[in-house]
């Protein structure tokens, strides 16, 4: 540690950090613009100069190593006037366009400006002008003549991103910050440039002139997507969700938020949005009140119920409904005497697990790993911020391989890669045998072992400390998912390395811990979906045309089917369309990969006759007679699942054990994994996200194949 003075306050750190980490940690702001906590030290703004005794002049705060007994000024007069002469060079070119521009009230510059910058310019000169460039749907670059290099966007895509999609080119007044080759931004990340620049070159494109920032209200939420589970902050005007930001939460998802969190919201208030009941009489839809479709639903649910058995009646539910849900669900299911309820609706298994199939470990720890192991999953498109953590470890040396159906570009190097393998199962016995071998004991499956991928793979994973084997969707959904899972936990035992899903929807790990799926011998989801049988159909917040494996052919022969849905979905097969409320308005909880309990409350009000889902199955369980149903809070029935948890309880996060392993060979079909721009009807709904290049492209990889 080294002890440092600064503006008269002793300041101990570690050896190697800047001046401005010293000021961090003792609470003194020093004025910076290309300076950024998580990204690498640039040192070209110059704004952060400081007064360092003995030093010819001031040096920037950002770039000075700290050295035993430094002693440091950042308000002396000489330390207010390098940075009121920098402060004056920045803004020799910038346009005074502050009243037009978009990032009016949270503008690092106008706000420093203030402190710094003179009343006048001594410069007479024309302004430099850069043109406007076009780089997709998401971000803005109509106003690059703002831009001062701070460079934080290209060293984003270089550093975070995985991706330099921006650049520097020319010298002098000519620089600009440009695609260079005329490119669009596509990268996954790409609207944190937007958060992280510090003028308003970057701007959001849908957000654009909407409204001022002092007309928002801020409300803290959770994202309704992945399983990160990542925290937001949703800006709201006129009771309208108008733009979403990252909270920053250092354990899940740090400062960045992925595209699909930051722009889904577009959805919300879309044309698509049910905001009444409706029922189908005659082949034709009308809008109903509440009263009349929840008496329609429960009549008819009890007359199938007394002509063809409680077994007749099942629901399928979305993982990325709210935990609340999902428990209701599954008590409205069982008090009515049939256990067909599921959530796994893209699963090709539905072996029962001893436990939730987890994360395996903590989110956090992701960024630390020394070798990783991926099993079926597009790990960049599938999990933006998992593959961003990875990457932060790559850049400390972590090793990645990868067993999938095809090759992904991760934006990391990869050290192995098996790809197009005849059987996932046998390229992951392989691994297994050479770890036996390494170890000289016997291997859980009889196989040659002999290809020197499973090798480098096996002597990876049994050097370091930390390390981790992580199963993605394709994995999840595959025919032989628990010959998987239990080849990949025999190989973590034998290798130290933690076990665990990546977990496909927000609240996957919410669903098993409140048992929406058969526990007793009910129909799963590929029965419900494919088989057929049953009389009557529960279709709460999702679409089987896009979110199963087997579609909706399995329901043609219903006689009653239920949408609760706060779009207009599944109107080719549905009865009844009851309007429900998206996560921006209704409170609610979701669990993350790592078993995370994260509550939100409502940040608008419900859009026209919307009702929270909650309520909805509630108030359908009141009309059928269901007992133990009589909850006045979300927060009651949270209260009755968690008992007051902050973490799912540690004795039931263990993946299923291990089973006998046999490695089949028959041909089986690819799993059936949502793409990047599909996975929740939300997302699906959101224009701008659709118009992007990864939800354009036509045939888009797949995680998966013939396995």
């Amino acid at each position: 540690m080294v002890e440092i003075e600064l503006d008269g306050q002793k300041v101990e750190v570690a050896e190697g950090c800047m001046v401005m980490h010293a000021a961090e940690k003792a609470g003194t702001y020093i004025p910076h613009f290309c300076y950024h906590k998580k990204l690498s030290i640039a040192a070209n703004c110059r704004m952060c100069l400081v007064d360092v005794e003995k030093a010819p002049k001031p040096m920037p705060a950002c770039a000075t190593p700290v050295t035993q007994g430094m002693i440091v000024r950042t308000k002396s007069e000489k330390a207010i006037k390098a940075q009121q002469s920098v402060m004056e060079f920045l803004l020799i070119n910038h346009p005074l366009d502050c009243p037009i521009c978009d990032q009016g009230g949270e503008c690092q510059l106008q706000d420093l400006a203030v402190g710094y910058g003179d009343g006048s310019s001594r410069y007479e000169e024309e302004k430099r002008v850069v043109l406007n460039k076009n780089v997709g749907p998401l971000v803005s670059m109509a106003e690059m003549t703002r831009c001062i290099h701070c460079t934080r966007c290209v060293r984003f895509g270089q550093e975070v991103a995985g991706v330099m999609e921006l650049g520097m080119i020319h010298r002098g007044e000519h620089s600009e910050i440009t695609t260079v080759a005329g490119d669009t931004i596509d990268s996954e990340l790409s609207g944190n440039m937007i958060d992280i620049c510090p003028v308003g070159a970057l701007t959001s494109k849908p957000f654009r002139y909407q409204a001022r920032t002092w007309e928002l209200s801020r409300r803290k939420s959770v994202s309704p997507h992945d399983s990160t589970g990542a925290n937001l902050i949703v800006q709201v005007k006129n009771h309208r969700v108008m733009r979403v930001l990252p909270l920053e939460n250092e354990a899940v998802n740090e400062c960045w938020l992925a595209d699909r969190d930051r722009f889904s919201y577009e959805a919300l208030n879309s044309e698509e949005r049910l905001t009444r009941p409706m029922l189908k009489q005659g082949g034709e839809w009308r809008e109903v009140d509440w009263q009349t479709a929840l008496e329609y639903v429960a009549n008819g649910l009890q007359q199938i119920k007394q002509d063809h058995g409680a077994n007749a009646i099942g629901a399928l539910v979305s993982p990325h409904s709210t935990l609340e849900e999902l428990h209701l669900a599954a008590q409205l299911m069982r008090g009515l005497g049939s256990d067909n309820i599921d959530h796994r609706l893209r699963h090709a298994e539905f072996a029962p697990a001893a436990g939730v199939q987890w994360l395996g470990t903590t989110i956090s720890s992701l960024s630390q790993l020394q070798s990783v192991l991926v099993i079926g999953s597009n790990l960049r498109k599938d999990h933006p911020l998992f593959a961003q953590r990875i990457r932060q470890a790559t850049r400390k040396g972590c090793q990645v391989h990868a067993i999938n159906g095809q090759e992904f570009d991760w934006a990391m190097p990869v050290a192995q890669s098996v790809v197009n393998a005849a059987d996932w199962a046998q390229a992951l016995a392989d691994v297994a045998a050479a770890v036996a071998q390494e170890k000289g004991i016997d291997a859980p499956v009889q196989t040659a072992a002999s290809n020197e991928q499973a090798q480098a793979i096996a002597k990876a994973l049994l050097s370091g400390e930390r390390k981790a084997i992580l199963l993605g969707n394709a994995a999840a959904h595959h025919a032989h998912a628990s010959s998987l899972l239990a080849l990949a936990q025999w190989i973590g035992a034998q290798t130290g390395a933690s076990v665990g899903y990546l977990t496909e929807a927000a609240n996957t790990v919410g669903a098993q811990w409140v048992k929406a799926q058969p526990q007793a011998g009910g129909l799963n989801a590929g029965q419900m979906l494919a088989a057929g049988g049953l009389k009557a159909a529960l279709l709460i917040n999702t679409e089987p045309a896009f979110d199963s494996a087997a579609g909706a052919r399995g329901l043609d022969g219903a006689q009653m089917v239920v949408t609760l849905s706060p779009f207009k979905a599944n109107m080719d097969i549905s009865d009844v369309l009851l309007p429900i409320a998206p996560f921006s308005e209704t409170p609610g909880t979701f669990v993350n990969a790592e078993g995370r309990i994260q509550s939100f409350h409502a940040v608008v009000r419900p859009l026209g006759d919307t009702r929270p889902a909650w309520k909805v199955l509630r108030v359908l369980a009141n009309l059928l007679g269901v007992p133990g149903m009589a909850y006045e809070t979300a927060q009651e029935v949270l209260a009755e699942i968690a008992q007051g948890a902050e973490q799912v309880p540690a004795d039931i996060l263990n993946n299923a054990a291990l089973a006998p392993m046999a490695v089949r060979r028959e041909a089986i079909a690819e799993p059936v994994v949502a793409r990047i721009y599909q996975l929740d009807g939300i997302v699906r709904r959101s224009p701008p996200l659709q118009a992007t290049a990864d939800a354009r492209a036509d045939g888009q990889a797949r995680d998966g194949g013939a396995a």
